[in-house]
């Protein structure tokens, strides 16, 4: 089925908001009419201008970053880290929707099928739960790891993270698909709710290991269990990427009846989500940074960009 998009909404309307999937497929405007990106924001260009620049920057770091990231992930495979699993989730949806940024561009200006703008649709919504819901899996086996480290030694069958990552898996998609048809009242809410449930996350999760550190300490010294210093590291790189990537659209959104429409089509949604966009890069490149040897690259490129300690023994 071959449509253009309705003339007067924009593209970034089209593919984030919960519309229904009627008006992907509306065959009521004239064919001739180039679609454009900027379409319905033509004096309000900056917003889109900025969300564009963020899903170049995630198809030109981001793809590779994530590919590196599933490419350690799978030379580790005999000495596996119990998130794992979670990690190389991630990265594979981060990198699916960063291919999907090209797909788009593909249909906006050659292609123009409506079937290919729901499976965009589709992409959003996988990007928008699976990044906060994967991130929340890795802070809930930290946590446990710390916290109950009896518990977690029980706990450590890699059938429970499958179990668990199928669950999210579902979430995703069932989110996804009810964002592809559209039309449902309030759905958006449910975005909201969802970012604000692993933000509060994040902040018990560093809370508490933060908690469980000092009290690791040796009398009026800097003792650290090593594996808690790791894990403690790790959650809050989390936490600084839910921050800095979620929160936005999270204080923003709620008062969207406050903004003009055009305003929030234009200014507010393309930036808010671009926050959302970028982390499909900032997480690959915060996982990359604490590793002592990537796949494909150079070690002294590798010590030169990396987060980890130097002065730490290589066998921590």
């Amino acid at each position: 089925m071959e449509s253009h998009l309705p003339y007067g909404i924009s593209f970034s309307t089209i593919l984030r908001n919960n519309l229904p999937a009627s008006n992907l497929t509306a065959n009521s405007v004239n064919t001739t009419n180039a679609v454009s990106v900027f379409e319905g924001c033509e004096h309000m260009m900056s917003g889109i201008i900025f969300d564009l620049a963020v899903q170049c920057f995630n198809v030109i770091i981001g793809i590779p970053a994530n590919i590196l990231v599933i490419a350690n992930l799978i030379n580790t495979r005999n000495e596996p880290l119990t998130s794992d699993i979670y990690l190389g989730c991630l990265a594979f949806m981060d990198a699916y929707f960063g291919f999907m940024t090209i797909i788009s561009s593909l249909n906006l200006y050659h292609w123009k099928s409506a079937m290919a703008w729901m499976a965009l649709k589709f992409s959003y919504g996988v990007k928008d739960t699976s990044g906060p819901l994967f991130l929340s899996c890795v802070c809930l086996d930290r946590f446990i790891a710390v916290l109950f480290p009896i518990a977690f030694g029980q706990l450590k069958a890699i059938k429970y993270r499958i179990g668990l990552t199928i669950i999210v898996l579902l979430l995703t998609f069932a989110y996804a698909s009810a964002k592809t048809v559209g039309g449902i009242h309030n759905f958006e809410k449910v975005f909201t709710g969802e970012v604000l449930f692993a933000f509060t996350w994040m902040v018990v999760c560093n809370v508490a290991i933060l908690w469980a550190l000092k009290r690791s300490r040796g009398a009026g010294k800097d003792e650290m269990n090593p594996m808690k210093r790791k894990a403690f590291k790790m959650v809050l790189s989390i936490l600084i990427i839910i921050i800095s990537n979620y929160l936005p659209p999270v204080a923003m959104f709620p008062f969207e009846d406050h903004y003009p429409p055009q305003v929030f089509s234009c200014y507010v949604q393309p930036v808010g989500f671009a926050f959302v966009n970028i982390s499909s890069t900032i997480q690959p490149l915060t996982y990359l940074s604490r590793l002592e040897k990537v796949p494909f690259l150079p070690e002294s490129c590798v010590k030169k960009f990396s987060c980890k300690e130097k002065d730490k023994p290589s066998t921590e």
